[in-house]
């Protein structure tokens, strides 16, 4: 999971509006590792916009890691200085996945059902530049047909808990979302 995701300008009047800042996030639909991405962060109970680079690259590691498993995130050395004290939100469109079907790979575009942004759960890390880390949980039913992880997804209402929690207490947002919430679509 999720190599790539899609964000459209057209949501930053609805994320500055939520967020009650100012958001500005350039349209990449095919956003991939290593490539800029707007995030939120919230310091003071004020959240305001920072761009990252999608990925880390730890002394030890041969490729890139773009993603943490959220169950262990909170303990493995890597993950949890930034885990306790630089998490963000990545508001998108949506994410992709690929599925072989007739032996060929199909991806597919995975997107909130009333076409509203989604706030993928990510980590930030402060190095020459700010790099990002996204969380990702087991699937709901219905992501599971297509992977076997799926990102960590933080409604709007929890999105001060998410902030403003311990990391002890934050672990009920690991838990999927509905099936009825996320719209699946090939995309061509």
């Amino acid at each position: 999971m999720c190599g790539r995701f899609s964000v459209n300008n057209a949501i930053s009047p609805i994320v500055s509006e939520l967020f009650n800042t100012h958001f500005n996030a350039e349209t990449n639909t095919n956003l991939s590792p290593s490539q800029s991405v707007a995030t939120l962060v919230n310091s003071n109970s004020s959240y305001h916009q920072v761009s990252a680079l999608w990925g880390i690259k730890p002394s030890w590691s041969k490729k890139l890691i773009i993603n943490a498993q959220s169950e262990t995130v909170a303990t493995k050395p890597t993950f949890r200085q930034a885990f306790q004290h630089q998490r963000c939100l990545i508001p998108c469109n949506g994410w992709f996945e690929w599925r072989t079907e007739e032996g060929k790979k199909v991806k597919y575009l995975f997107e909130h059902t009333n076409k509203v942004p989604l706030y993928m759960a990510g980590i930030l890390f402060q190095h020459e530049f700010t790099e990002l880390v996204t969380l990702t949980t087991k699937p709901n039913l219905k992501c599971g047909q297509y992977h076997k992880r799926m990102p960590v997804l933080i409604a709007d209402d929890d999105k001060d808990y998410w902030f403003q929690s311990s990391p002890q207490k934050i672990e009920p947002l690991f838990q999927h979302v509905s099936d009825e919430m996320i719209h699946i679509e090939r995309s061509d």
